[in-house]
């Protein structure tokens, strides 16, 4: 048995109702030291906890310094479906402004009905990439599932991320994680034996495991071992209990699996394997450690197998994307307030060929066919929306009895037709988009105009969106040039 360095850390968490400082900070997650762009200092950022119906008010406040980084940020919480509080959905350029330096934004929105497991990251370029992420929760005291479990709280909590050595603006055209990070920590192959991960369990409960995948690019094969996961809610939303040994998640997924603790009192890997082409788990790689209380602190008897350094299939990531033709190019002025400044339809609003008009009160079909290079491992998420999968990736058929609901899905493989469908209730601009952050820096993004004659009843913001849209422009020295008439000059664009 060989003695591993771990560490147990207690997860920093905050309230809905709290100040959340961005910040510029080096850190060394995997051992190698880099400026990053963090939530309060800390990566992940700290865990936002509430429970349903609590009211939101989420100052975030801009301390960006770094000129090697951007110095711009938004915030979106994934997941929440921002109904009557389309500003608040933090998409950078389609319901907002970006937040300058010195300055601050409150998002104040209220959750309703929605409890589960969701994550909030910058929405701004591929800054997330440089550590803007962390996870939330929002409890259920009647949670329909709580007699599966004993204990779910912040320690059970797991993220896992992707972690670059450089900067998303130094990013190379096609970029190539280095380490994998289990709550924050991990090892790069041939780098220092920094401290792995631990969650400690006491034999004999049952945890209740939120698994959230802030990746900005690959997909986990997540498993622990010598222990079945019972999942029991997918991306906020509760499902039959399934008994899996191990779970596929994509870029922004999450899953609450009920892990029993009855195993022998030992440590057991936890592993989060990537979808990119030879990865293992050489030198302790893309591993953690589930610990019992009462487990001597060393690794587990299984030995991790050896390998070749990674490598990214250099095919798989095109220099740019369509969607129907198009590739999304973010408007100056952002999609929202072209609503709130007299846009009356899909038509008016900017940028041409990205923008899709939906009616209220309908039932809208997607499909998604694969074949595009990079298709494994691209996942779509839809702002202000759960969805039904009636086809799923690797299903010929269609599931219109009871399908899966969720927020992001996967696109497949070459051959696939992955097909989703919502109703029409949430009013607003939504985006869709490719959750691998490179791809979407890359305009792999449509927007949904949701009954447009509609948002300027629902979302009465036009002078806080106004001023933010004043800010921006002046701190960046920017010339407007709108491709449309508007009905009268924006107040404080000049």
């Amino acid at each position: 048995f060989a003695v591993l360095s771990a560490s147990v850390q207690a997860q920093t968490t905050i309230g809905p109702v709290s100040d959340l400082p961005i910040v510029n900070v080096k850190i060394a997650p995997d051992g190698y030291p880099r400026e990053a762009t963090l939530a309060d200092g800390k990566f992940p950022g700290p865990l936002i906890r509430a429970n349903k119906g609590d009211d939101f008010s989420l100052n975030v406040i801009n301390q960006l310094h770094d000129q090697s980084l951007d110095l711009s940020t938004t915030i979106h919480w994934h997941g929440i479906l921002q109904r009557k509080t389309n500003y608040a959905d933090g998409a950078a350029f389609v319901t907002q402004c970006p937040i300058v330096p010195n300055e601050s934004f409150l998002y104040e929105f209220n959750a309703e009905e929605q409890t589960g497991t969701y994550w909030y990251h910058s929405h701004l370029k591929a800054q997330y990439c440089d550590g803007l992420r962390g996870a939330l929760v929002i409890y259920d005291p009647n949670d329909p599932h709580s007699n599966l479990y004993d204990i779910d709280d912040a320690d059970t909590v797991i993220t896992l991320g992707d972690w670059y050595h450089y900067s998303s603006l130094e990013a190379p055209q096609i970029p190539q994680f280095n380490s994998t990070l289990i709550n924050g920590k991990g090892r790069y192959i041939g780098g220092p034996s920094v401290p792995l991960a631990v969650v400690n369990v006491l034999k004999g409960q049952r945890y209740r495991l939120r698994i959230v995948s802030i990746s900005c690019d690959p997909a986990f094969d997540f498993s622990i071992d010598s222990h079945q996961l019972t999942i029991i809610e997918v991306d906020g939303n509760n499902v039959q209990p399934l008994v899996v040994d191990s779970l596929e998640i994509f870029a922004g997924q999450r899953y609450s699996a009920v892990l029993v603790a009855d195993q022998e009192i030992d440590n057991y890997w936890i592993r989060a394997l990537p979808n990119i082409v030879n990865q293992k788990f050489t030198d302790f790689t893309n591993l953690a450690i589930l610990r019992y209380v009462g487990a001597f602190p060393r690794t587990h008897r299984t030995t991790p197998l050896r390998g070749t350094a990674l490598t990214h299939s250099e095919s798989r990531d095109p220099p740019g994307f369509l969607i129907n033709g198009f590739t999304f190019d973010a408007p100056m002025v952002p999609v929202l307030l072209q609503i709130l400044s007299g846009a009356q339809s899909a038509a008016d609003l900017v940028p041409k060929g990205s923008i899709y008009g939906l009616d209220p009160n309908k039932s809208v079909e997607i499909t998604i066919p694969a074949g595009v290079v990079g298709g494994p491992v691209t996942s779509y998420p839809l702002h202000g929306h759960s969805f039904h999968v009636v086809r799923s990736a690797g299903n010929s058929t269609y599931n219109f009895d009871n399908p899966v609901i969720r927020d992001v899905v996967s696109m497949g493989e070459t051959g696939d037709n992955v097909t989703i469908r919502f109703f029409t209730d949430n009013p607003g601009p939504w985006f869709l988009h490719c959750h691998i952050d490179w791809h979407l820096e890359k305009g792999f993004a449509v927007v949904f105009a949701e009954d447009v004659p509609e948002v300027s009843t629902t979302d009465v913001v036009t002078g806080k969106s106004q001023h933010y849209l004043s800010v921006y422009l002046n701190a960046n020295e920017y010339v407007i040039a709108l491709s449309r008439p508007m009905e009268g000059p924006l107040p404080g664009v000049q």
